[in-house]
């Protein structure tokens, strides 16, 4: 891996950022499935069946009742002219729970219905927020500030009715 110039991580070839990611998928999922055929063994095809439709029933509720929170928030935020950077990162986070919970299986089931708890999701955005400032942090252009005003001249219109 190299830097740029801002001291930022960069790939210097695609397959050494690519190959962590299939890791992880792969690893993913030889745990959902050791754990779906565990289940299976202990109480039962059908029951396994119905507790991941039941988990997923579950999911939905929360999916519906936590999103339309987010965006009343999100709303509210807007309206009273205040930035809304926690209330999207909280949108990003329940659509990652509703990913998480659509994927048939225990684990991602159980991570999604953990990720749409308030508390929970707090903390997630947190870390989130913290580790985003570390990597980038504000930047500003260089160079003089310029100061100005607008001035709004309606007595002589463009002939096209353009902006000039």
């Amino acid at each position: 891996r190299d830097r740029d110039v801002t001291g930022v991580q960069t790939c210097a070839l695609p397959i050494s950022c690519v190959m962590p990611v299939l890791l992880i998928l792969l690893a993913a999922t030889v745990i959902e499935l050791s754990v779906l055929v565990a289940v299976g063994h202990a109480i039962g095809i059908l029951a396994t069946i119905g507790l991941l439709i039941l988990s997923s029933l579950l999911g939905a509720v929360l999916l519906r009742r936590e999103g339309t929170r987010t965006l009343a928030a999100f709303i509210e935020a807007i309206r009273s002219r205040r930035p809304p950077h926690h209330e999207l990162l909280d949108g990003v986070l329940i659509a990652a729970a509703g990913a998480l919970i659509v994927l048939p299986g225990f684990v991602s089931d159980a991570l999604g219905l953990l990720l749409l708890l308030p508390p929970l999701r707090t903390l997630v955005r947190r870390r989130v927020l913290r580790l985003a400032s570390r990597r980038s942090p504000a930047r500003f252009a260089p160079g003089a500030v310029v100061e100005g005003e607008v001035v709004d001249d309606p007595a002589h219109p463009s002939p096209r009715g353009e902006l000039r």
